[in-house]
């Protein structure tokens, strides 16, 4: 676990997960031993949200492990069904089933749900590794199973609150652009561009156009333009293109509300349109954005 990692931790983060229980390498205590356990007992923590893993470096691992053995313990608890379930050392219990041992060296303890429940986001949210979409995951972990709002997880992790927005508005994107983003074909910034637009086909045409061709965010939103501009062609008007200024201010909405937010213009007047995908969502807007008290 970094240090600079570390700092990018908000202050609220030791309320969220005592530093002294989320310790992965702590010294053992007088009661605890390593127990040798087979490997085809031990399932991932079901909390897990990380789904991709080097196959490289779980190679060079397991060779390692081939020849020198497991040398640090791994961390598990037993199961409520069968077997054990994993807290800490997952790319260990991997590549232990790459080289082919039946048995690894790890420490028991009694742990409950809500404990594997945190663990499994501090640690990934703590890794360099993850794809945008798991980081997603982890935010939608946390708000769903600590019962946190975005800015409450923004604060505890020492993120802006776009930044916990844009990262959630990700997980709305069809399956196979999220595979795209997963595999690191298309970049957070590409992934955003083509947020914005609602045909889930043109999505999925132009993502794919962006790994085949390699183009750029600024060329995407080129295209992206193109194609909301041809899409009013039919009204025959003159298309007014929108101010930089609009422009931004429909970002800091978009920022602030962690939706779609349009801007209209009709001369001095206008409109605000903020979208929302669900009841929830919804509630969430009137609620943690605006601060309306639904029960008055």
């Amino acid at each position: 676990m970094s240090a600079r990692k570390r700092k990018g931790l908000g202050q609220g983060i030791n309320a969220l997960f005592p530093e002294e229980a989320l310790l992965e390498e702590e010294s053992l205590s007088g009661e605890e031993k390593v127990e040798l356990i087979p490997v085809s007992e031990i399932r991932p923590n079901p909390y897990q949200p990380r789904q991709s893993f080097d196959q490289d470096a779980l190679k060079e691992l397991a060779e390692s492990i081939q020849q020198n053995g497991v040398l640090q313990p791994i961390i598990v608890r037993k199961s409520s069904a069968k077997g054990y379930e994993l807290v800490a050392g997952e790319r260990r219990h991997r590549a232990s089933i790459l080289a082919g041992i039946d048995t690894i060296p790890a420490i028991v303890r009694e742990l409950n749900e809500e404990f594997m429940i945190r663990y499994a986001i501090l640690e990934n949210l703590q890794r360099e590794d993850l794809t945008p979409l798991e980081e997603a995951d982890a935010y939608q972990l946390m708000m769903e199973k600590l019962d946190l709002t975005q800015e409450k997880v923004a604060d505890a992790l020492g993120k802006s609150r776009s930044h916990v927005a844009n990262h959630l508005r990700l997980r709305t994107l069809p399956d196979e652009v999220k595979v795209l983003i997963n595999d690191s074909k298309l970049s957070m910034g590409q992934a955003r561009t083509l947020r914005s637009l609602t045909d889930e086909k043109e999505v999925i045409r132009l993502a794919k156009k962006a790994v085949a061709e390699n183009l750029t965010v600024r060329q995407l939103e080129k295209m992206v333009s193109e194609i909301k501009n041809k899409s009013k062609e039919p009204k025959k008007e003159k298309i007014t293109s929108k101010s930089p200024f609009i422009r931004e201010y429909e970002n800091q909405l978009m920022d602030k509300f962690g939706t779609d937010v349009k801007i209209n213009e009709q001369g001095d007047k206008g409109k605000i349109q903020i979208e929302y995908t669900s009841q929830s969502d919804l509630n969430r807007i009137l609620i943690d954005v605006l601060n309306i008290d639904l029960d008055a």
